[in-house]
């Protein structure tokens, strides 16, 4: 557990929203790659940065278990934090392999997974939606020399055709194919149906929840929509999570 979020729960089991969550086992020790030249690390530190880990390592690898490689990340409603989230998986997971990562702003509606990186946005994945080039060219490095951003972009006109457009898809697969991990952050689940059209050509999504203000029936709400796509839901993250107990005792544990 984490004074900053918890993973709730895995493989779609719904019930044990309510119940308390299983530790994970502890990251894997593997060192962490050099930085790249771009972007400084993002603030990902101490306590925050263990849990991130066990979640990285729960999804992405877990012993004798093929993980995923494209993951949807996807809040029911807006103010989860699901971009803050994104971002920090993206960085820590690029920590802890040598693989390439790819996280991909696919919010066209409402862009911001750039402002975590703190870069601009001007050349992303709308403007490669209108042009042919490889898709090399929209990418650009972060902090490490294994993790990459592809930013919104600016033409984000008619967004929801840009969203379940085949052009989108091969683009998908292009990043696929160039990376070994690619992340996509998503609109929210209650405002359109990116987190099902992404989600279903993705290896599955991971819902973030914000502890305190999400309720209980827009999570069981996103959950129902997933499963009826009979999209495979890797996780449920409960963001900014507090407990009200003092450092000593919450170290027992």
């Amino acid at each position: 557990m984490s004074r900053n979020f918890e993973l709730l729960h895995l493989a779609g089991r719904l019930q044990e929203m309510l119940e308390p969550p299983v530790v994970a086992a502890e990251p894997q020790s593997i060192p962490e790659a050099d930085l790249g030249p771009s972007t400084p690390a993002l603030d990902v530190a101490g306590t925050v940065r263990e849990e991130i880990g066990k979640l990285v390592l729960n999804l992405f690898m877990l012993p004798g278990v093929q993980g995923p490689r494209q993951v949807v990340l996807a809040g029911t409603e807006a103010g989860t934090g699901c971009s803050w989230m994104c971002a920090r998986v993206a960085e820590v997971l690029a920590s802890q392999t040598s693989g390439s990562v790819c996280v991909v702003d696919c919010n066209l509606r409402s862009p911001g997974l750039h402002q975590q990186f703190a870069v601009d946005n001007h050349f992303g994945l709308s403007d490669a939606l209108l042009q042919s080039d490889p898709m090399h060219q929209y990418v650009r490095q972060l902090s490490r020399r294994n993790l990459w951003l592809l930013s919104c972009g600016s033409a984000t006109e008619n967004w929801q055709e840009k969203v379940g457009s085949e052009k989108l898809k091969l683009r998908l697969k292009e990043l696929r194919a160039g990376f070994d991990y690619v992340l996509l952050d998503v609109a929210p689940m209650n405002t359109c149906n990116d987190g099902i059209v992404l989600g279903g050509s993705s290896d599955g999504v991971v819902l973030v929840l914000k502890a305190n203000s999400t309720r209980r029936e827009a999570a069981q709400k996103a959950l129902q929509q997933l499963n009826a796509a009979n999209i495979p839901i890797l996780g449920v993250v409960l963001n900014q999570r507090t407990f009200p107990i003092p450092d000593r005792i919450y170290n027992w544990f």
